[in-house]
């Protein structure tokens, strides 16, 4: 059986090479959105990809400034008003990284190994967000038009939480008007399963800061009538959790939607063993809700944990003091219905609730996101598991991410549009990591894939 598509894949793999070397391109900018030194790099790796999607023929195409890095907007539209548009999101700014970080080569000098594309990048998320471009070239220099219209939503401040685009998109709701956005910056666990993630938990970071006396004491002078505050914070942090591993701080669970059996049945397909996780991650035993399967536990409901611990004297050698002060920063993985704002004054209320008389406590909010909760069973989402089983070869799971990506959520309550976040990484290509990488081979199926959703989609009746 013959598709409209057959012509853009077959495109895509005879310009397989070629695509390969723009995508170097993109991998030797460092843009990292983090560093202020680099904020030239940043705007150039802009301007790049403004520059490519003029070149390829798209519209409106321009760097559109915010308060911080700018976002790069460009649009298809000759589908026609009948069709469907599909809005791409994606990130071209990336984590640091040098080579004294363990890195083999050069993370921003890409290099080929065992099929493999080594750089910082690669797969987070130049790679994959450069799918879709690719995906609607093949269809402009093939048919001369893609089935569907297409509009590239893609900014360079995804790795500092997005500060801007909450505002960029309230503020550009028509320019951004579409029926179904598409994101590919997630991963699967094997080449041959794929999957479409259809949940990511929110965030709620808080940081905790104890005070006691006006400075530094001598132990050994003043020792044993003041309250230490490093004592007086793990007393505290020691009372979050209730015996049977979930969560003492009241009101935290009110607000979490019930998992339906049909959702437990699909989390199933990718629950993992204790010995597997044992064996990812190192730890001696497992922990958690028993209630909850460990796949449930990781990506259906919430968490609160303790990221990072600091006071007193950590240096070589002894100092007998009792700090002046203690800190903790605290993490809160949020599920759907669950409000990042609310979370916080219930952890600011208890925490104060528990904080002894004889310390001051201050709690801080740092950073929110909301979770996002798509149903699997709605055309859209099922326009791409059809797009897996033609274009990857595997029909894929839907699954429940456990990381946050604030956008999603934000993408779907304002733009009032379901979110396809379609991966075509692997959960071990080193994200974030020293040798991050990207297959090649996924690189070229994720491309025919994105080329077959958009046929997909095109046969969607528009609502």
């Amino acid at each position: 059986m013959t598709h409209a598509s057959d012509a853009a894949r077959a495109y895509a793999r005879v310009n397989g090479d070629a695509f390969l070397q723009e995508l170097f391109a993109m991998l030797r900018i460092p843009s990292l959105s983090g560093d202020p030194a680099h904020a030239g790099d940043v705007r150039k790796m802009a301007e790049w990809l403004a520059a490519h999607m003029r070149a390829l023929g798209l519209e409106k195409v321009a760097v559109m400034e915010t308060a911080g890095h700018p976002v790069v907007y460009g649009e298809w539209m000759g589908a026609g008003a009948d069709k469907p548009t599909v809005l791409v999101y994606g990130h071209y700014d990336v984590v640091p990284a040098a080579k004294e970080d363990g890195w083999t080569s050069d993370p921003f000098e890409p290099v080929m190994r065992n099929g493999k594309i080594y750089a910082r990048g690669a797969t987070d998320d130049k790679g994959q967000l450069f799918i879709h471009v690719k995906a609607l070239e093949a269809y402009l220099r093939t048919d001369g038009a893609a089935p569907v219209n297409v509009k590239f939503l893609i900014e360079g401040e995804e790795e500092v939480s997005s500060p801007n685009l909450t505002p960029f998109i309230e503020a550009h709701l028509d320019l951004l008007k579409a029926d179904v956005c598409v994101i590919s910056d997630t991963s699967m666990p094997r080449i041959d399963a794929p999957s479409i993630t259809h949940s990511l938990r929110g965030m709620t970071y808080i940081e905790v800061e104890v005070e006691g006396p006006k400075e530094d004491l001598h132990s050994g002078l003043w020792g044993g009538a003041a309250h230490n505050p490093a004592l007086a914070l793990v007393e505290m942090l020691g009372k979050l959790y209730n015996p049977d591993n979930t969560i003492a701080v009241p009101g935290f669970y009110d607000d979490v939607v019930a998992l339906t059996e049909a959702e437990r049945a699909m989390i199933a397909k990718t629950d993992l063993s204790e010995e597997q996780y044992k064996a990812v991650t190192g730890v001696p035993a497992l922990w958690g809700d028993k209630r909850f399967t460990i796949r449930e536990r990781l990506s259906a409901r919430p968490t609160l944990d303790i990221n990072g611990l600091w006071s007193g004297w950590t240096g070589p050698g002894p100092k007998t003091i009792i700090p002046q002060k203690a800190g903790a920063k605290l993490s809160s993985r949020l599920v759907a219905n669950q409000d990042p704002h609310k979370i916080f004054e219930l952890l600011k209320s208890y925490l104060e609730s528990i904080a002894p008389p004889t310390v001051k406590l201050d709690v801080r909010l740092l950073t929110t996101g909301r979770a996002a909760l798509i149903p699997f069973d709605i055309p859209e989402m099922q326009a791409a598991a059809r797009a897996y089983e033609r274009g990857w070869g595997h029909a894929p799971v839907f699954t429940r991410g456990g990381g946050s990506i604030p956008v999603v959520a934000d993408i779907a309550s304002l733009l009032k549009i379901p979110v396809v976040m379609m991966g075509y990484g692997l959960d071990s290509d080193g994200l974030h990591s020293p040798n991050e990488h990207y297959s090649v081979e996924m690189f070229e199926r994720g491309i025919e894939t994105a080329i077959v959703y958009l046929e997909e989609l095109a046969q969607l009746a528009r609502t």
